[in-house]
């Protein structure tokens, strides 16, 4: 058990590691999904905030959704945090995965998000 959490852990900072190299001040779009649930954080890197945040949790959502777990509540998420950076007037941002491969709900979070304004 230790040793996967270490890998999941250097895998995500290896990650991280890249989109530092190519943000060029652009805050990062960032992903954690769960068993049950699936959450998105804008984050200011230099700064040190966020600047705007969504998760199937949400009571607008919550009651909306069949579960929080499937590609479509992801999609919600995503159209959900795009509108909230828009309001935030963040329109480009890098897209922070973790250590989660980009397939499934990620991907389903990432097109929504584009679909809702944001560009990455």
């Amino acid at each position: 058990m230790a040793k996967s959490k270490e890998s999941t852990v250097r895998r995500a900072q290896r990650v991280r590691r890249q989109l530092k190299k190519v943000a060029n001040g652009r805050p990062r779009l960032s992903v954690h999904r769960s068993s049950k649930n699936i959450y998105a954080q804008i984050i200011d890197d230099a700064a040190g905030r966020t600047l705007a945040a969504a998760s199937t949790l949400e009571g607008s959502l919550k009651g909306s959704l069949k579960t929080g777990a499937d590609t479509a509540a992801a999609a919600a998420v995503g159209k959900l945090i795009a509108e909230r950076a828009v309001e935030a007037g963040v329109k480009e941002v890098v897209f922070d995965r973790g250590a989660f491969i980009y397939h499934g709900r990620v991907k389903a979070l990432a097109d929504a998000a584009r679909e809702g304004g944001l560009s990455f």
